[in-house]
């Protein structure tokens, strides 16, 4: 099961009623930021969520509000006696910006590591995550990113008797490991079933529509996507500023024919999404308004 908060809808600057960008995933223990405006660790006290066991920071780009929320977020987490490595992903220069906001945070009982992102595409593996990097097109440079969590085939117990493998080497196998018993190799193809379907998020704001996008975001469970404006006469502001309307997300995500979406990052001068919705839906029916706070669990399905 993934759990997703969406901690902050807002871009620009933040509202009385809307923190700035940020999303938060856990999944097995494990704990995942992506972007971190103005306000987040007090969007995620708010959620009920805390900072401290954070394992991974993953950027779109470096505009403040994406990133502006992180130096008092380390100094939290250094406060709450953290220790452990905290890994930071993100377009290339990450760690000269880290390190310049870091001025005022220059002492932390933790490493940062970095992984800056050199490619149109990259993949990390971690902590059972599979992140995928993706470049959009916005007026800097600037990533979207995809949660893959696999999920590996059944195990066939009766495979497993017919090939004489021994008990104890099977737990060994469901994990995908393979096993030298009394000079024997067993393999995880030998008693594990093709692949079943894991659960897949994308998310993706400060862009124009591409094509890398309805790619990446293909059959996902979860698509969040920005939905900068929603008044129609604000197109050519999208178009200058390379952002995206309500109704050009909709299209990504009747294109990319995923489950769901949530529209986020709005500018400070949207005021009630909801009367735009109507049109946004019958584009794509399963679009709903993001905000601040907004959860849910993704579970596996039985296929």
């Amino acid at each position: 099961m993934l759990d997703v908060c969406l901690l902050g809808t807002g871009g620009m600057m933040p509202l009385p009623h809307r923190w700035l960008t940020a999303l938060y995933t856990r999944y097995n223990g494990s704990n995942l930021l992506i972007d971190c405006g103005e306000g987040t660790q007090i969007a995620m006290r708010e959620a009920g969520l805390s900072p401290r066991h954070i394992d991974v920071i993953c950027f779109t780009h470096f505009h403040g509000d994406h990133i502006a929320g992180l130096p008092g977020l380390l100094l939290s987490m250094g406060n709450a006696d953290r220790t452990e490595p905290l890994l930071l992903i993100g377009p290339r220069g990450l760690e000269k910006v880290v390190n310049s906001l870091r001025v005022i945070a220059p002492e932390l009982p933790f490493e940062l590591q970095f992984q800056e992102i050199q490619e149109n595409e990259e993949v990390f593996e971690i902590n059972g995550y599979t992140i995928t990097a993706f470049k959009v097109n916005h007026n800097v440079i600037c990533y979207g990113y995809t949660i893959d969590i696999k999920r590996a085939g059944k195990f066939d117990a009766e495979a497993a008797k017919e090939k004489n493998i021994p008990l104890r080497a099977w737990s060994l196998l469901q994990k995908g490991n393979t096993v030298d018993m009394d000079g024997v190799i067993y393999t995880p193809d030998m008693v594990m079933g093709p692949e079943r379907k894991g659960i897949k998020v994308t998310y993706t704001t400060d862009t124009r529509p591409t094509t890398s996008i309805v790619a990446h975001a293909k059959a996902s469970d979860l698509f969040i996507c920005e939905g900068m404006y929603g008044e129609k006469e604000k197109q050519q502001n999208a178009l200058k500023n390379k952002h995206m309307t309500f109704y050009e997300a909709a299209e990504l995500a009747k294109e990319a024919e995923v489950k769901e979406m949530w529209l986020t990052h709005f500018s400070p001068s949207l005021v009630n999404g909801r009367q735009y919705m109507k049109e946004v839906r019958s584009i794509f029916p399963n679009a709903h308004l993001g905000k601040d706070g907004k959860m849910v669990e993704i579970d596996f399905i039985e296929e």
